[in-house]
């Protein structure tokens, strides 16, 4: 059995050993202690049925049974009239779990019914079942040393046995005994995924650091998964430490993982990351659900924001005026001759590359085709661009089908809907053709009149 001793009044024995001024302020402090708890109290001749009262109640998740390693939380409340001089809980054994005590104890004021002050003892304790049965709590024994008539009286406050029937998992998949997947009932699961730099600029032979964050509520820091394996082709990793701690909160307990990973590719090309899921056993609801690290790229992009570009050097003043006059040379040539040629690099924003990213990862096909209809209908440089590309017209169709099944992708053999492919697909820079790109003339007319556009010709007017 566990037990733990304070005195939340009384002084310690004298040392004879100790100063006298260090006595003098122990006992100011023992003095404050005694007025905390006995001030609001009145002392009463001798203890009724009623004055000592002990309470533990189990607070199950969904008001269900729990299942194996779930945790339960006993609420232990006492409420006493007397005043209390020293005071010990004496904890059963748990046998058949295992157990953590959630922060301090709590002493308190409280009123009671009848308009009487009493004081209030509150502690928290998890509880973990190792296995399913129908187990019995014993009490738990509050220990005080109370005033009756002037005399130290040691009383047992006893709580009542408590019933906790536990769960038998019966679904086909996972469950506390599967090995796979890690076994996660939690309230709530959420995921946090960090870069350092943007993975779509690190070229071959650079380094950036991936940082995942796994917040689960209703659990401790032990209940949460081991790090997750990030393995793809291309990509050398070296994971670092895995931090975890357990947050107290009013509701409960919030348990906090912190994994890293250093990255860095080892091919000259774009390396697609694919999502890990997640499972978790949402204890509200009682249902299986699933926690996602989204989907990623490295290489073959550009920064996502402009402060991650690079610093532009400042030119030399010479190789200003050297730039300049080459440019106006060159401009002059191409008046009179022309390129014959307009090569444009067009990609989407990074507002909208991360929009489709969250899409794909959630699996939701309207919200991406949702994001992607401004584009389609904003930019259609992109648009015609992205049908020249077998994979993205590909994507393209096999998401209009499996949304609408209408029109000429039901016609094709397409391959399987895949969202993260698509996104990762549409968020590289393409190639805009000169016949594809946008064309407006380099001079405009000398007489102030618009100069027709080539891809409205001027109308010709009528003559008499």
């Amino acid at each position: 059995m566990v037990s733990d001793r304070s005195e939340p009044s009384a002084a310690r024995p004298r040392d004879d050993g100790e100063p006298t001024g260090f006595l003098h302020r122990r006992s100011i402090v023992a003095a404050c202690l005694t007025a905390f708890l006995l001030a609001p109290v009145p002392l009463r001749a001798e203890i009724s049925p009623g004055d000592l009262t002990l309470t533990v109640t189990p607070e199950r998740n969904g008001n269900a049974d729990p299942f194996s390693r779930e945790m339960v939380l006993l609420r232990i409340h006492g409420v006493y009239r007397q005043a209390i001089l020293l005071e010990e809980v004496i904890q059963p054994s748990l046998a058949n779990f295992s157990w953590t005590q959630l922060g301090r104890d709590a002493w308190s004021k409280t009123r009671l019914p009848d308009g009487q002050v009493a004081i209030a003892f509150d502690r928290v304790v998890a509880i973990f079942p190792h296995h399913p049965g129908d187990f019995t709590i014993d009490p738990f024994i509050h220990r005080l040393t109370v005033n009756e008539g002037g005399k130290r009286v040691v009383v047992d406050v006893p709580s009542a046995p408590v019933n906790l029937p536990v769960a038998t998992w019966t679904k086909p998949v996972g469950g506390p005994d599967a090995k796979e997947p890690w076994w996660l009932p939690a309230k709530d699961v959420t995921i946090t995924d960090s870069w350092s730099p943007d993975p779509e600029t690190v070229k071959l032979g650079e380094t950036t650091r991936r940082i995942v964050t796994l917040e689960a509520q209703g659990l401790v820091a032990e209940g949460l998964p081991p790090r997750p394996v990030m393995r793809t082709r291309g990509i050398l990793t070296f994971a670092g430490p895995v931090t975890r701690e357990t947050l107290i909160t009013p509701s409960g307990p919030v348990a906090r993982a912190t994994y890293q990973w250093d990255v860095r590719p080892a091919i000259d090309e774009v390396i697609p990351l694919d999502a890990i899921v997640i499972p978790w056993f949402d204890t509200v609801s009682r249902t299986l659900r699933e926690a996602e690290i989204p989907a990623r790229q490295i290489g073959g992009g550009l920064p996502d924001r402009d402060d991650e570009a690079k610093p532009i050097v400042p030119a030399s003043p010479l190789l200003v005026v050297t730039a300049a006059l080459g440019a106006f040379g060159l401009g002059l040539a191409l008046i009179g001759v022309g390129t014959g040629r307009d090569v444009r690099r067009r990609r989407l924003d990074a507002r909208t590359r991360r929009a489709l990213r969250q899409a794909a990862s959630a699996r939701d096909a309207r919200a991406f085709r949702a994001v992607l209809d401004p584009v389609l209908s904003g930019r259609p440089d992109l648009a015609r661009a992205w049908q020249t590309q077998p994979e993205i017209a590909a994507g393209l169709a096999a998401l209009d089908d499996s949304l609408y099944g209408q029109g000429p992708a039901a016609a094709l053999d397409l391959p399987a809907l895949d969202l993260p492919a698509l996104a990762r697909a549409l968020a590289r820079p393409v190639t805009v053709a000169p016949a594809l790109a946008e064309t407006r003339p380099r001079l405009a007319a000398l007489d102030g009149r618009k100069a027709p556009s080539a891809a409205a010709p001027q109308a010709r007017s009528a003559t008499p």
